[in-house]
């Protein structure tokens, strides 16, 4: 597979185009050098082949050759609702999940969270950079829909989101069931808590809006290994892994 750069705003055949600052900047990561072909994608549905032409100091520019529709999306279209988890933990959960297929992404402020994002400009500034780690994750594992992150929300400002899912889920430790032995319809909600786990006032709500408590298992696990796992589960029932 060639490199993979996700170039924003459309892309149209047989141009030639400058690199942005951050593809750039990924472009001279990978030493790519004139005439490397490289796979091109701006999200929008499918890919590009491209050449790299030049990489000068400042500038580095792409032809941009025939589109090919091609898609790696998952078969189970899920909207992952992640506690945001301390440090680097909900950069590794946007990442992995991106890699599993998610469609979309909604950071959830719990009671339990520690991070705090009350800071409307602070949020954004997360949102951005959560953004980014989705966007480099689809280079990596070869997707071209990027999945979109949304601003981070207080958990009961979540429920409107769940209307359009069939099948609502949330991970808790001594739930109803196993995830491994749910049957998920498309689209599917996932709600995957902090640290802490989520409180009991908290599953509750999530079960008046149609949430049903699912253990991923006997073991309790980190929240960013609870969203792989449950991803990969998902995908298992949706017959993709």
């Amino acid at each position: 597979m060639h490199p993979r750069l996700h170039i924003p705003g459309p892309l149209s055949a047989d141009t030639r185009i400058e690199l942005a600052p951050a593809a750039a900047a990924h472009a001279r990561a990978l030493r790519l050098t004139a005439g490397r072909p490289v796979t091109l994608f701006d999200g929008s549905g499918g890919e590009y082949a491209g050449e790299v032409t030049a990489v000068e100091r400042r500038r580095v520019t792409v032809h941009v050759g025939p589109h090919h529709p091609v898609e790696r999306e998952a078969a189970l279209a899920v909207h992952l609702f992640q506690a945001v988890g301390k440090g680097d933990r909900m950069d590794t959960a946007v990442e992995k999940a991106t890699e599993l297929g998610v469609t979309h992404i909604v950071p959830v402020l719990s009671e339990r969270t520690v991070v705090r994002l009350n800071d409307a400009e602070r949020a954004e500034r997360r949102r951005r950079h959560w953004q980014a780690v989705a966007v480099s994750a689809c280079e990596q594992c070869g997707r071209n829909t990027v999945p979109e992150v949304a601003v981070p929300l207080p958990l009961d400002r979540v429920w409107p989101a769940l209307a359009p899912c069939a099948t609502r889920l949330i991970l808790a430790p001594g739930g109803e069931q196993r995830l491994g032995a749910v049957r998920p319809v498309s689209p599917t909600a996932l709600l995957v808590g902090p640290e802490g786990g989520w409180s009991e006032t908290e599953i509750a709500a999530a079960q008046a809006h149609g949430c049903t408590p699912v253990a991923a298992g006997p073991r309790i696990l980190r929240t960013e290994t609870a969203a792989v796992v449950a991803l990969a589960l998902l995908g298992g029932a949706a017959g993709e892994i």
